[in-house]
């Protein structure tokens, strides 16, 4: 899941309170929290820099399907309108049989 990576949630940030000792804040204890908030944040930049590539990659296949969706769409239409279409099996046996004509001769005149 996306935020299983990130330690602290921002309450948890906001609530946080450290011990004060005579001179104020433990140091150390500051110094480790902060360590966990940087981690958080790296954790964070690196998902989005994979979501944002995952992203861009979705984007580009997404263009090139709606491509070739067009292009397929022209040639549908491009079929329909053509004079195939009104041709018949007794209108392509017809012409194959001319062309079997004109490349092997008339057998009947032989």
């Amino acid at each position: 899941m996306l935020f299983e990576e990130i330690s602290l949630k921002p309450q948890d940030i906001l609530d946080k309170e450290f011990k004060i000792d005579t001179r104020g804040y433990r140091p150390q204890e500051v110094d480790k929290y902060l360590d966990v908030i940087i981690s958080d944040y790296n954790s964070f930049i690196d998902m989005i820099k994979k979501y944002e590539s995952e992203k861009k990659e979705l984007v580009e296949e997404n263009l090139k399907l709606k491509q070739e969706l067009r292009d397929t769409n022209d040639k549908i239409d491009l079929l329909k309108n053509s004079s195939l279409k009104e041709m018949t099996n007794v209108d392509m046996l017809r012409r194959i049989s001319t062309l079997e004509k004109m490349v092997f001769g008339d057998k009947e005149d032989q």
